[in-house]
């Protein structure tokens, strides 16, 4: 369903009430509301004629009493009863941020087959559904977005748009799924305040998709490679064009001493005598960084013959 722009949405703009930086600890109730209205529509009505929709519903709400050691998630007649009364009363935004993840990733996984969508007639299609959540997101100044099959934390819509989310489409790609699986890592370690984490990961995808790049090309290089080795195998077999290294002369510079020298100064030894923080706008620089950086070698790759 269409995410419609109201007289008094138009109105909260005018007079600078809408938010304008992100949020990450806070889930408002409308906000609620519309996910699970965007749920029911996405997974289609239960009843006896929906069993699809009933399994989902019942999926949802096992795994999430599971991974908590509960019974039952709270008080309902059936699983979505329970399920949505505990997200709509849940007052531990990780755990409401929990049943999001996995409620649209069942949609985004289970619903899009033609089988189940004529047997349970969902009012929405997945990527209408999808597409109304991030956009939900958005308007009440959320700051995450699902994407891969994940809630990732955004702080830059621009920098999300232009680099983080083109770089995870690339990743899709069968030869980048390591790379794709250290980076979603990454932002898992990020969205939970796991710095560190989140910058060794980043080091790791972006030498995974260079390792991936010389193994589809047939390039020599061995596992143990590191991210500057690997630089110099995809610029000596001509992955920047030759014409134009000269003007790459300072993106080379960049890609060596971004990415891995902030993992190697913030996170990749020990932490000795003196214990150390990486803050979060550093994390999130990386996080942009890598993502550029990936997406820059992975559409290189794409050009070559």
């Amino acid at each position: 369903m269409a995410v419609f722009d109201l007289f008094s949405k138009r109105q909260r703009r005018l007079r600078g009430e809408v938010p304008d930086v992100y949020v990450y600890d806070s889930i408002p109730e409308a906000f609620r509301v519309q996910c699970v209205q965007i749920l029911q529509d996405a997974i289609g009505p239960t009843g006896t004629y929906s069993k699809n929709a009933t399994q989902n519903w019942e999926l949802i709400h096992d795994t999430l009493a599971r991974e908590y050691g509960e019974f039952q998630l709270a008080s309902g007649r059936t699983h979505e009863e329970a399920a949505t009364r505990f997200f709509l009363d849940e007052r531990d935004h990780e755990k409401a941020l929990d049943f999001i993840e996995l409620a649209f990733r069942c949609v985004d996984k289970l619903c899009r087959d033609a089988g189940y969508r004529h047997h349970a007639s969902p009012k929405v299609s997945v990527d209408d559904a999808l597409e109304e959540l991030n956009a939900r997101f958005r308007e009440h100044g959320i700051g995450y977005q699902y994407e891969s099959g994940e809630l990732i934390r955004i702080d830059s819509q621009l920098m999300h748009a232009e680099a983080v989310k083109p770089a995870l489409h690339l990743l899709r790609a069968k030869q980048f799924a390591g790379a794709n699986a250290e980076y979603l890592r990454a932002f898992e370690h990020y969205r939970h305040g796991r710095f560190e984490e989140a910058l060794a990961d980043c080091l790791k995808a972006f030498e995974s998709v260079m390792k991936a790049i010389c193994h589809k090309r047939g390039w020599s290089y061995t596992e143990a490679d590191t991210a500057k080795r690997l630089i110099e195998i995809c610029f000596a077999n001509g992955l920047i064009p030759s014409y134009l290294q000269s003007e790459f002369a300072s993106l080379r510079t960049t890609l060596e001493s971004g990415v891995p020298t902030v993992r190697n100064k913030q996170s990749g030894h020990g932490t000795g005598t003196t214990p150390r923080s990486v803050p979060l706008h550093l994390a999130s620089y990386v996080l942009h960084l890598t993502a550029s950086s990936m997406l820059l070698l992975a559409e290189a790759d794409a050009q070559l013959p």
